[in-house]
């Protein structure tokens, strides 16, 4: 059970891909995202949700 507001169930985590690409995506503990390399995106997590929408996403540098 997830326990802090940005961890999210391990189990969710696997089945989840990218909106945009449908490939895998990281999960960055650290700063509460969940990052899309081939999208160049990384989707918020707010209180353990993944907002898995484009236009929450913010874009990340490679």
């Amino acid at each position: 059970m997830p326990t802090k507001s940005s961890d999210v169930d391990p189990k969710l985590l696997e089945i989840l891909v990218c909106p945009l690409t449908k490939g895998p995506l990281e999960y960055d503990k650290a700063a509460g995202e969940l990052i899309s390399r081939k999208a160049g995106l990384a989707f918020p997590i707010r209180d353990g949700i993944p907002i898995m929408l484009p236009d929450e996403a913010r874009h990340i540098e490679e």
